[in-house]
């Protein structure tokens, strides 16, 4: 476990993990960061399914698991079984926190919903994330990232200019589902704190693509306007969008008009201050086109650094258009711990993404490695009260799994 655990914000917290692949394991990812003490729960052998997400030639553990669950401890329980949920119960009885992305009903069926969960602790917080939400005519559909964010609109915004969609390249309702179910947890605890009453906490792939929507969403209210991809460009601002340079790609951001004139006098064409076309945000927005096209044209005469420079010394926002490698690569990544060293499952250090969130200058983050399936599966239940011939018998009857069995 992180070493530094006992001084961080939530130290001390115990939160028992009943959720896999993506958006539940990023939500315990962030919470162990901060201190939390995360145990997850897993079938045996096999355990999460992102264990086997690994790319042809990836050796041992799917890179993809070992980001997401890092600073964790594993258990393996067979849930299905009356046993199992009995270790269950006995465990939630002294968590702060259980996260699960079941399918709606499914461990109400087991007897491990909400309802079963707070009466042998009343002061749980119970985070569920679904697909489609709670309540509604789809709530009980399964949900993955890729359909919910076709389901919410957010592909048929995202594509080339010519109306040609695109899935985001990441997992928006995935990412930002966890997001949002760390910060319910947080708050629903918060809650626990003043009052003593836990709390059921809900969020769901289709939330988190919807809240992702709100410019286009205030465009629809407001006068019915059904967004159509924009390739880079911004549906309020122009010009705000990549440009091909005369080698690689710039961010340009003339999101004022201080900022649309210094373009303007940096492009050498100050003769745009005084273009009708150009005159106020609106009409470089109706003229976007045209304007992203001589613009292209203005840039192509040096490099994408050259323009960095010249742009960032003349106080206009810009950036790169980096590729994943120069991301990572990039020193400032590294300065704000978004780029960390975290301990390898093989011996030695890795490099992982860190924490997004900075306490008192600093930037936690649960240095551990991601654990085999059930790794500490003896060391948690007798953590929680169970003795050897407790964990024996269970381990026999095949109810609990450990890299011994």
């Amino acid at each position: 476990m992180n070493p530094q655990a006992k001084d961080l914000p939530l130290a001390g917290v115990r939160v028992l993990e009943m959720s896999q692949i993506m958006a539940g394991p990023i939500c315990g990812l962030m919470l162990a960061d901060m201190g939390a003490e995360v145990i997850k729960v897993e079938k045996f052998p096999a355990g999460d399914d992102a264990r086997g997400y690994a790319r042809p030639g990836d050796p041992g553990l799917a890179p993809g698991f070992l980001m997401l669950n890092r600073g964790k401890r594993s258990i393996a329980v067979d849930i299905r079984q009356p046993a199992g949920q009995a270790i269950i119960k006995r465990l939630a009885a002294s968590c702060d926190i259980v996260t699960e992305n079941f399918r709606r009903g499914k461990l109400d069926a087991l007897g491990l919903g909400y309802g079963h969960l707070r009466e042998v602790n009343p002061q749980l917080v119970y985070t569920s994330i679904s697909g489609y939400g709670p309540n509604g005519p789809m709530s009980d559909n399964g949900g993955f990232d890729l359909v919910l964010q076709a389901f919410s609109g957010l592909i048929s915004v995202t594509g080339s200019i010519d109306g040609e969609t695109a899935k985001p390249g990441n997992s928006v309702a995935d990412i930002n589902a966890g997001i949002l179910a760390a910060l319910g947890s947080l708050t629903a605890y918060i809650k626990r704190l003043r009052t003593g009453v836990g709390s059921k906490v809900e969020t769901s792939l289709l939330q988190a693509s919807l809240q992702q929507m709100y410019w286009f969403a205030a465009a629809y209210f407001h006068d019915g306007t059904v967004a159509k991809p924009m390739g880079t460009s911004h549906p309020l601002i122009a010009p705000y969008q990549t440009f091909r340079c005369g080698e690689g790609a710039i961010a340009l951001g003339g999101g004022n008009q201080a900022n649309w004139r210094r373009i303007a006098e940096v492009l050498g064409h100050p003769e745009w201050l005084t273009d009708e076309r150009f005159t106020t945000g609106r009409d470089r927005l109706a003229h976007q086109a045209v304007l992203a096209g001589l613009i292209t044209e203005a840039l192509a005469g040096h490099p994408a650094g050259h323009w960095v420079e010249v742009f960032d010394n003349a106080g206009v926002p810009v950036g790169p258009v980096h590729d994943v490698g120069q991301a990572m690569e990039h020193e400032q990544s590294r300065a704000i711990s978004m780029v960390v060293d975290v301990d390898s499952p093989n011996g030695g250090t890795m490099r992982s993404l860190g924490l997004p969130i900075h306490f008192d200058g600093e930037a936690p983050f649960a240095r551990s490695a991601a654990p085999t399936v059930g790794q500490q599966t003896r060391e948690v239940l007798k953590e929680f009260g169970f003795d050897d011939s407790e964990i024996a018998d269970l381990q026999a009857a095949k109810i609990i799994g450990s890299p011994d069995s």
